[in-house]
């Protein structure tokens, strides 16, 4: 056997090694021949280095390319005022599928390229920088630049370009566009401005009226089309000749006319007069029923004129026993003092039921299974909140076997029960109230002065998904599923420390035929037990398309839920759609975001079976908060100091 000498075993393992980390064949060729469209005639006032077929554009460091770290693939391609006068031919690049889902920037901005048609640039669908101002391109931007889902930033500025601007608002994520100095025509597309940094289409020759929302920016951003009107610009649209002639044949109402007009404005007076009259009945009826503690609290609760201010009256009138107030662990069927002793909040220890009801009431909301009241205790300084459970046939023995298994399993990001009093008639639950607000009003603009960027709401899925893990673990031997998430019930602390509330409220089919037995907990249909957990697995993936969407769960416009709208529109390779502009506009890692997606897409599958374990969902969340926390400090863009 012949002994193969250590150096030729060294260069054969070092080739493997280089050849595993090059760009392919393939990439290489296309990107020598788009340089070399670029370069015709191509005096080399600028140091150029590379871009030859004899060489890898990331080992040996062509001028202009950008490379992953990780990967051996072209990230950017930068050639700016290198005095490059040939064509601008993306078919070269966008054509090789290695380079086309690679390649996030291009900027080719201060030289003398032509070209007048490019339609292949949108086979680049990776691209979110198209730097393409200061050369002598001509005829129109082709429609296929509408497929460029991810493209953030588009500068077409001080070109030759003719012919109407494509729907380019189809680009949801579109940041940046900047036209001016073209010969650019027709109107301006619909563009949602608000989504928009920055925006310039001046000395151009666009017509008609500047479409809604485009006040926000300056008339600077569309001097030098003079066919343009309408805010902010000094010129106002005229109002359309077909309306100015029905204008010119009406002088002024007819007799007729006046009289029923007048008519109208007779029965709306009398109609009001009416409602007033009513309105005043009822207010001195409320005024009475104040005084009157011995008013029932179904009727109030069905009479939707009821104050909120006087919500504390409806829970004055709960028929009590104080035999049936329960506190803490206490859940003997003795009579018990009917003082509130609160193991998990001391500082209410010692409120009196009697208080608790006496004290004003605000109430927050009516849902399907009840009603949520803020309730201020004065003396006492502090404010809860109270939770009235109707409809809830669940014994009370086994109400209070359930407070009793909850008040032992305790999470910081889960909201405990401080108290809770129970009759054959009402189930009252009694929070320490959360002052700022849930994650519905948060994401959904029902709150203000807060704000809700990519890292905070990484946070508050993971603190959430951490915690569901947990109670999970803890009571599936219970049977006890939270059932009823959404993101209503992720409410804030005053450090806007994210916890789920009302776990456990709801049971498994919501019958008298409770798990909860003499403090065991029979299984009396596991798979519908099992399924409970699933769901729960589901509404936090609807928590997470929500973060990420910033939409209502139940998706506007087109009336389908937001799991079902989110799912056709990936399908549809639109991804860059569902994302909230909110976060587009922050420059969040779109990586990240799309594997949160995924996460979530995971989560809301119809097979329950196919759902990911909490547990799973928990890991992979964290795995991308960590992620998000190394790279803090890393600039996205390579472009950073470029503007």
């Amino acid at each position: 056997m012949k002994i193969i000498p250590t150096c030729i075993l060294f260069l054969t393992l070092f080739s493997l090694t280089d050849t595993a980390r090059s760009v392919d064949v393939d990439a290489i060729r296309a990107l020598a021949g788009f340089f070399e469209n670029l370069s015709v005639n191509f005096s080399q006032s600028v140091p150029v280095s590379g871009w030859n077929r004899t060489s890898d554009p990331c080992v040996s460091n062509w001028t202009g390319i950008v490379c992953y770290d990780q990967t051996p693939s072209v990230k950017s391609i930068v050639l700016n005022a290198f005095n490059l006068s040939g064509a601008f031919n993306p078919s070269f690049i966008c054509n090789v599928a290695s380079l086309a889902t690679s390649i996030s920037v291009i900027s080719l901005e201060n030289n003398n390229l032509h070209g007048d048609s490019f339609d292949t640039v949108a086979n680049c669908k990776s691209l979110t920088h198209l730097y393409i101002s200061g050369n002598k391109f001509s005829g129109s931007i082709p429609d296929s630049l509408t497929r460029l889902n991810n493209l953030k930033k588009l500068e077409i500025s001080n070109n030759g370009f003719l012919g109407s601007l494509p729907n380019l608002a189809r680009i949801s994520g579109l940041i940046d566009f900047t036209a001016q100095n073209n010969h650019l025509s027709g109107s301006i597309p619909e563009f949602d401005f608000l989504n928009l940094d920055s925006f310039n289409v001046s000395n151009n020759d666009f017509s008609g009226p500047i479409p809604p929302g485009g006040d926000r920016f300056t008339a600077t951003s569309y001097f030098g089309n003079p066919r343009l009107c309408g805010d902010p610009l000094p010129v106002k649209c005229d109002v359309p000749s077909s309306h100015a002639s029905d204008y010119s044949k009406k002088n002024g109402p007819s007799s007729s006319e006046i009289l029923m007009y007048s008519g109208y404005a007779l029965v709306g007076l009398i109609v009001i007069l009416v409602v007033t009259l009513k309105v005043c009945k009822k207010g001195k009826k409320k005024e009475e029923s104040i005084k009157e503690v011995d008013h029932s609290f179904h009727s109030k609760e069905n009479d939707a004129s009821t104050p909120y201010t006087y919500a504390s009256n409806e829970l004055k009138s709960v028929a009590m026993s104080k035999s049936e107030v329960f506190v803490g662990n206490s859940v003997e069927s003795a009579p018990v003092s009917s003082s509130l002793i609160v193991l998990t909040s001391p500082e209410v220890n010692g409120l009196k039921f009697e208080e608790l009801l006496k004290a004003p009431a605000e109430l927050l909301g009516r849902g399907k299974h009840g009603s949520v009241y803020k309730v201020n205790c004065e003396e006492q300084r502090m404010t809860l909140a109270v939770k009235r459970i109707k409809d809830w046939s669940l014994p009370s023995n086994d109400f209070k076997l359930r407070m009793k298994r909850l008040n032992n399993v305790k999470h910081p990001n889960v909201l405990p029960v401080v108290a809770f009093y129970c009759s054959r008639q009402e189930k009252l639950l009694v929070y320490e109230y959360q002052p700022n607000g849930s994650l519905l009003k948060l994401l959904h603009g029902m709150a203000t002065g807060q704000t809700f960027d990519w890292s905070s709401r990484l946070g508050v899925a993971s603190a959430i998904a951490d915690a569901l893990a947990f109670m999970h673990d803890e009571l599936r031997p219970d049977g006890i599923a939270h059932g009823n998430l959404k993101s209503s019930n992720v409410l804030f602390n005053k450090n806007m420390e994210p916890s789920i509330s009302e776990y456990g409220l709801m049971t498994v089919d919501n019958s008298a035929n409770s798990p909860l037995i003499n403090d065991t907990f029979q299984h009396f249909n596991t798979d519908q037990i099992e399924s409970a957990f699933r769901a729960d697995i589901h509404a936090l993936g609807v928590i997470l398309l929500e973060l990420l969407t910033g939409k209502m769960p139940m998706v506007e416009n087109n009336g389908m839920d937001l799991a079902t709208w989110v799912v056709s529109v990936v399908k549809e390779e639109w991804t860059v759609e569902v994302f909230d502009r909110a976060l587009i506009r922050e420059g969040a890692s779109e990586e990240r975001m799309v594997n949160l997606l995924q996460i979530a897409i995971k989560c809301v599958d119809r097979s329950s079976d196919s759902r990911p374990s909490i547990n799973q969902v928990a890991v992979m969340i964290n795995n991308i908060k960590e992620e998000d926390e190394r790279s803090m400090d890393v600039s996205e863009s390579p472009f950073s100091m470029r503007h």
